[in-house]
């Protein structure tokens, strides 16, 4: 429910998920491999002492817009939702060693890190390798994947289905409800595959492990420019460090011209920030608070 400070509480919140990223955001072009990062575009994007992620998408096909990658959107709302700060997407192709320097980087500098894709019986599946490859360790068959593939396909198992018991050497297989196949984890990287549907299944069997301090947030719409409004946000931002502050004009709403986001760890921390801004903010241009 709106705060009330006398506004109207009709609804003029966007249409498009706060947290999704657009398929087209991924159209590069390129044999390196590039980096998205999901910072806001805020006037002050202080760093809260909370968990933080990275997603590494790995496949040509993602690069070269065959498929559209689906995981990516997917996992920053959920990690939102779950109070983990998502910092980075990269997204590469399937060479062996630009996956191994962007898993060791982001194993480095992250709590979490998530791969998509790469993994399977073909050529191109290379994310095992490489994921060994960022931490120095051998590629082994491991044996309990082994049992179980064998035990599944019977007489019809081959090199191929054995190579999906192909794990970097001291990796843990994370087991989860309704889960034929158990989550590949080594250290704080998380594999899995590239098939949306596989993803979201095998993230939801493990998301609860994930679960931390949950995000409080406070949205302001208001009929001012943002370039009238900067210099009172900067002012806001200053006084309240621990305090993301997020300022997103829009030029298709008639309602208001630009929402404010207001996001930190701590409720009181939001409240304090989002009554300074409000003081500095016009009340006649104010459109909705939530």
């Amino acid at each position: 429910m709106a705060t009330d400070y006398g506004l109207r509480t009709t609804d003029y919140g966007p249409r498009t998920t706060d947290h999704g990223l657009r398929t087209t955001d991924y159209g590069l072009r390129t044999a390196d491999f590039r980096l998205l990062t999901t910072d806001s575009t805020s006037l002050n994007m202080s760093p809260m002492r909370q968990k933080t992620a990275a997603i590494v998408v790995i496949g040509n096909e993602i690069l070269t817009g065959k498929s559209q990658d689906k995981n990516a959107s997917f996992l920053i709302g959920e990690m939102h939702g779950l109070g983990v700060a998502l910092r980075r997407v990269v997204i590469i192709p399937d060479d062996v060693d630009a996956i191994a320097t962007a898993v060791r980087e982001c194993a480095e500098q992250f709590d979490y890190v998530f791969t998509s894709g790469g993994v399977g019986p073909t050529h191109d599946d290379v994310t095992i390798e490489s994921v060994a490859r960022a931490f120095d360790r051998e590629v082994i068959r491991h044996p309990e994947l082994e049992a179980m593939l064998r035990s599944y396909f019977g007489d019809g198992v081959d090199a191929a289905r054995l190579r999906m018991a192909a794990v970097p050497e001291g990796s843990d297989l994370i087991r989860g409800v309704d889960l034929r196949w158990p989550v590949l984890a080594i250290k704080n990287v998380y594999v899995l595959p590239g098939v949306p549907e596989l993803f979201r299944k095998k993230f939801e069997a493990i998301r609860e492990r994930f679960r931390a301090e949950p995000f409080h947030t406070q949205v302001i719409y208001t009929r001012e420019d943002e370039f009238d409004i900067a210099p009172r946000l900067d002012e806001v931002a200053a006084g309240h460090p621990e305090v993301d502050i997020g300022s997103y004009p829009t030029f298709t709403h008639e309602a208001y011209r630009v929402k404010i986001t207001l996001e930190a760890k701590e409720q009181a921390a939001v409240e304090r920030a989002r009554d300074q801004l409000l003081m500095l903010l016009d009340p006649a241009f104010l459109a909705h608070i939530e």
